[in-house]
């Protein structure tokens, strides 16, 4: 089969790799159709960031199912499945409290162990998610990174009613600001530095969007004033800048959830920290995407937003090809960040 796979070095090359055999009674041999390159693959392909070198990277993935182990009696041969990438202990505190993100003894597909960049993958059972038959099995591949803002929605209890504020026009940031719309949130306001993704954004369904390389934070806060109360604040970039901006335009007793990981350290200025104070914020930290029962609500919300057709998932897709192409595109990245998703298709 064709792999892609990450050497020590950056590099990334297609290789021909046996197909993967089933070990363990429990495990899924899966026939990939489409896998994501994710934001945090990028260190691991450029930055020696993956667990072991060479690796096949891919957590974004659905495909078929192609064989089962004997243990698996509820999914069968064709049976169209999107990765769930965690797999933790099931028997830590955390995991017994239904706290699956917070498990310290887990494994991870295409970190951990191989991922979906191949034709094949084996996974555990617990890593799949039956997909609903009126949903276009491309589209499963989306559904891993709708459902870390979905966990957001999660930890502050959900969106309905609410005016959400996306800090980070992104893939993340872009398929929330679309879950918001769809969860019945009161407004969505986008904001960002690049025009075009604010451009996308209010294609998307933004009703305001504000350029925070032009506006500063207190034009911003000013021009949110309609939207002061009821606020979620979702900072999905990942830069001690944006962090700081979240929390300077947030409104009275607000909700903050931070979503982005920083790779370098945030100091807060005193004005910003006497913000969380005076207006008395609720600063939520969201790690992954899983809830009890497993693999959570968010899962569920996810499959059933895309099998409703409610999100717009094209414009998000910078490229998509095959092993080569794909294999090519994250090479050129040469460690920069996705302008768009990047999609590895099997015919």
């Amino acid at each position: 089969m064709k792999s892609v796979i990450i050497h020590a070095e950056g590099r990334v090359r297609v290789e021909e790799r046996p197909v993967p055999a089933i070990e363990t009674d429990d495990e899924v041999l899966v026939k990939i159709v489409s896998s994501g390159l994710c934001g945090s693959d990028i260190p691991r392909v450029f930055a020696r960031g993956a667990h072991y070198y060479p690796i096949t990277l891919g957590h974004e993935f659905s495909g078929y199912v192609e064989r089962c182990g004997s243990a698996v009696s509820d999914l069968a041969p064709g049976d169209a499945v999107a990765c769930v990438p965690l797999l933790p202990c099931f028997a830590c505190d955390a995991c017994g409290r239904g706290y699956f993100s917070l498990c310290r003894r887990y494994q991870f597909v295409g970190s951990r162990r191989e991922g979906g960049h191949a034709e094949y993958v084996v996974v555990r059972r617990a890593n799949l998610f039956l997909l609903p038959p009126q949903m276009p099995i491309e589209d499963g591949a989306f559904i891993e990174p709708m459902t870390v803002g979905l966990h957001a929605f999660h930890l502050a209890q959900g969106c309905e009613g609410k005016n959400v504020v996306i800090v980070g026009a992104g893939t993340i940031g872009l398929l929330a600001m679309q879950c918001a719309r769809a969860l019945g949130a009161k407004s969505v306001t986008a904001i960002d530095i690049n025009p075009d993704k604010l451009s996308l954004a209010k294609t998307l369904g933004a009703d305001q969007v504000f350029n925070s390389r032009e506006m500063s934070a207190e034009a911003i806060s000013a021009a949110l004033e309609a939207q002061r109360f009821d606020q979620l604040v979702l900072e999905t970039a990942g830069a001690p800048q944006t962090v700081s901006l979240a929390i300077a335009i947030a409104g009275p007793r607000a909700q903050i959830a931070l979503v982005g990981t920083l790779h370098h350290d945030l100091t807060l200025s005193a004005a910003v920290f006497s913000h969380i104070l005076r207006h008395e914020l609720t600063l939520l930290g969201s790690w992954m995407n899983y809830s009890a029962p497993w693999p959570g609500e968010e899962w569920r919300t996810a499959a059933r937003l895309l099998a409703e057709k409610r999100l717009a998932l094209k414009p998000l897709i910078a490229h998509q090809g095959d092993a080569e192409s794909f294999a090519r595109t994250v090479q050129a990245l040469n460690g920069a960040p996705m302008q768009g998703k990047i999609l590895l298709r099997f015919a």
